[in-house]
């Protein structure tokens, strides 16, 4: 296949080859990790031993480890003019670390299991989302972007439902039961990686042969710092979802029913992604992210102001909404502000920065919970997304800015 090829739309929704191949490797990777990692806590403090400190100490060290290693595959991938031989490399890493999560037998087992796992999130997502761009004609990147996201999503949802049905089968929440799920896990994972390298191009970006200076930020340009600036502002508005749990528990919510009315979230997101990816390309990226914004601020007053049930579960599906406005959408406004030389190293700072936010998000949040209250929280959360609205409603730079944007 060549890369023209590779381009081309499909009779599949105007998709190409590549993008759809993606997507079902994103949908099993996603299916593979989240039948499991529900399960990773209650098995390092209830089979391990581990303390409830260390359980956070190995998602904090997971969650830098992949921050900080998107922005430097990102910067490889333009350097070395290839993007499939780092998402090759970062699935296969994460696929091999699940089975081996079978063999732990003390806490730090786990952590390097952790570590190795988001090394390969790290070291794939950045050159992944710059091929997705690649072998997207630019009338359809919203599309693109979207279907991507919700393939991704409809595996996260999928995975616990999937776990849920089978652990019975292998024991339930034994030690016995777990291990043999981490190893089940594997299978679809490594499907995953058998379809990204047997069905996903390579795509040479326009100017690959053109002589390449020396990075500096400014070849970035100042439309895409704006555009990171809100998003990382946005982003520590945004708590863990695991709040929104805990306000749904406190409403009433029996906790048998907490996997599904996050189950909730999942699927809206999944369902709406690729509408609102297609409403994107047609209506603006930057318009239908502007709209996602909105709806998170609304969504975070209406948690602050909630007392009954049947709100809290109609809030769920609005989160899930505003995902869908914003997460591929988010990705496809970097490939209108950057140009193809530099995409992979753009898509590791866009997503290690919104990343890194989530942290200081969590902990500030959680603060003024345990201060103020919940409904203090989710206002403070609603101001600082109308706050990173405000900045992106002035990302306009001349004229060559707004039609990048508005493409």
């Amino acid at each position: 296949m060549s890369d023209n090829d590779a381009k081309k739309p499909t009779k599949f929704f105007g998709l190409s080859r590549n993008v759809i191949s993606m997507g079902a490797v994103s949908f099993l990777n996603d299916l593979s990790s989240d039948m499991i990692f529900p399960f990773i806590p209650i098995f390092l403090t209830s089979v391990l031993g581990a303390t409830a400190t260390f359980v956070g100490l190995v998602e904090g060290i997971a969650d830098a480890t992949a921050s900080v290693l998107k922005i430097v595959s990102g910067r490889l991938s333009d350097r070395w003019k290839v993007r499939k031989p780092f998402a090759v490399f970062g699935y296969s890493l994460s696929a091999i670390a699940k089975p081996v999560l079978a063999l732990a037998t003390l806490p730090w087992h786990v952590l390097a299991v952790r570590f190795i796992d988001r090394v390969g999130k790290g070291t794939r997502d950045a050159p992944r989302d710059a091929l997705i761009s690649f072998s997207t004609e630019k009338k359809n990147v919203g599309r693109a972007f979207g279907f991507h996201r919700g393939a991704d999503t409809l595996g996260a949802a999928l995975g616990p439902l999937v776990a849920f049905a089978i652990l019975p089968f292998l024991g339930g929440a034994t030690a016995s039961g777990l291990r043999s799920l981490f190893l089940l896990s594997f299978v679809a994972s490594l499907f995953a990686v058998l379809i990204l390298q047997f069905s996903v191009r390579e795509i040479k970006n326009h100017d690959v042969a053109e002589a390449r200076p020396k990075f500096e930020f400014r070849y970035l340009g100042l439309p895409f710092i704006i555009f990171l600036i809100a998003a990382t502002i946005f982003a520590l508005g945004r708590a863990s979802e695991a709040f929104l749990l805990l306000r749904a528990r406190d409403l009433g919510v029996a906790l048998a029913l907490l996997p599904i009315i996050y189950f909730v979230y999942n699927i809206t997101l999944a369902v709406f992604a690729t509408p609102a990816g297609i409403l994107s390309d047609k209506i603006g990226h930057r318009n239908t992210y502007m709209i996602g914004m909105l709806i998170f601020s609304g969504t975070y007053f209406l948690f602050a102001q909630a007392t009954s049930l049947w709100v809290i579960w109609a809030l769920f599906a609005m989160y899930g909404f505003y995902s869908a406005f914003t997460e591929g959408v988010g990705r496809a406004i970097v490939a209108d502000l950057i140009e193809e030389r530099w995409r992979a190293t753009a898509y590791g700072m866009y997503n290690a920065f919104t990343g890194f936010a989530l942290l200081p998000a969590s902990l500030v949040f959680g603060f003024l919970w345990d201060r103020w209250g919940p409904a203090f929280s989710f206002r403070y959360g609603a101001i600082l997304g109308l706050a990173a609205f405000a900045i992106f409603l002035f990302l306009r730079v001349g004229n060559h800015t707004r039609s990048r944007l508005s493409s």
